[in-house]
């Protein structure tokens, strides 16, 4: 691990890891969870200060999206992403290796990188393992993600074993391109870390071996990619179950892009502590809100006379000031402010949900508070509120 971040683990339930992660900007606490700043915005018109309200600890923004939009040479020449966003605690981005599997219909891949047609106006882009670290570098990230390959969860095996093969040598070349950024005078953070990302879709021979190649490479922290990618809940936390013991212990695990907070529950149980997704933000716009008892429609009429907040006991902004009536009026009015309100109540949950892991696995008994949340949810679902 680099000397510029330490992972101290504080008390260990089960496969639960309760950790400390310092880092140039800040220590955080772990299990934690990444709230997605995609294009360095919270989507649902949050701000930085907002987040700072919630206990965020960590945002993570998306490095092919910032490139396009508005460049990632400007942000360096604005001092940076942390600056630019007005964001001092540790900021994760993510590669651009995830567009690879998401832009499948606008890409073609080649062992030097991938070259992309760029969703917002056509034109090309060639991404490969060294532009991802000098995009990263500019923006000046906390933690900077390895290029790879994001291989789809029901690739065929031969598919899966060469494009796993490729995202290692492509991970020695993030490696030794940012070793060689973080020496250069003009760098915005030279102390920028990196995360390599397994792959291996669901073969679990595919998985170990390639977590065992990359954690003898001792980097500052592993990702588990390429799930919450089509295949069901309960392969995911298969994949995990076999692949999390073969990552190494004393750094952090992240989980990329995942996601409900049953998954959240159920990854933390095999060794994950980190987490990000785009469900609290997407889900909110979208009327909906997460609480300990599974989620609320507030498009729903039956909310329009409902005077209570969204969750008692909640002290987000939504929950403190206004009821389930009055936000279900904005988003019948199609007011912005519903959706703003609704995002900052789903983040401020998914920042409590963690706080509470932490607690549990304090306390040795992660597996009770689990399996509570875990029928608090199911019941809420089924039940109305």
């Amino acid at each position: 691990m680099s000397k510029n971040s330490t992972y101290k683990i504080i008390t260990t339930d089960g496969n639960a890891k309760r950790a400390e992660f310092t880092t140039v900007h800040g220590t955080v606490q772990t299990p934690l969870f990444m709230n997605v700043a995609t294009v360095a915005a919270i989507k649902g018109a949050v701000s930085t200060d907002d987040l700072r309200s919630i206990n965020t600890q960590v945002s993570l923004s998306n490095t092919y999206h910032l490139h396009v939009r508005t460049g990632d040479e400007m942000i360096k020449k604005l001092g940076g992403l942390h600056k630019f966003m007005n964001w001092d605690k540790p900021i994760l981005t993510d590669s651009g290796g995830f567009q690879v599997f998401s832009l499948a219909g606008l890409r073609a891949i080649k062992e030097e990188g991938v070259t992309f047609k760029s969703h917002i106006d056509g034109r090309k882009i060639f991404m490969g393992p060294e532009e991802s670290m000098t995009i990263q570098s500019n923006l000046g990230s906390t933690i900077a993600m390895a290029f790879d390959e994001c291989p789809s969860s029901r690739a065929e095996r031969k598919y899966v074993e060469d494009s796993v093969a490729r995202t290692t040598r492509w991970l020695k070349r993030c490696q030794k391109k940012m070793a060689e950024l973080n020496q250069k005078e003009d760098t915005v953070n030279p102390h920028q870390l990196l995360f390599g990302i397994n792959q291996g879709a669901l073969f679990e021979d595919i998985r170990v071996n390639h977590a065992e190649e990359i954690s003898a490479m001792d980097l500052d922290g592993y990702a588990i990619g390429g799930l919450a990618v089509g295949e069901t809940p309960e392969e995911m936390y298969d994949a995990i179950s076999f692949t999390a013991p073969h990552l190494p212990q004393d750094k952090p695990t992240y989980l990329m892009g995942v996601g409900t907070p049953r998954d959240i529950l159920e990854a933390v149980d095999r060794g994950v502590d980190f987490f990000d997704c785009v469900y609290p933000s997407r889900n909110g716009r979208h009327g909906h809100a997460y609480t300990a008892h599974g989620k609320l429609n507030l498009h729903n009429k039956r909310f329009e006379l409902d005077l209570r907040p969204i969750e008692e006991g909640c002290n987000c902004p939504a929950c403190r000031s206004y009821s389930r009536a009055y936000i279900h009026h904005l988003l019948k009015a199609k007011e912005m402010l519903g959706m703003r309100l609704l995002v900052l109540h789903n983040l401020s949950f998914y920042n409590r949900l963690m706080e509470n892991i932490r607690t549990a696995i304090e306390e040795h008994r992660y597996k009770d508070f689990k399996n509570k949340m875990l029928d608090d949810i199911k019941y809420g679902e089924s039940h109305p509120m």
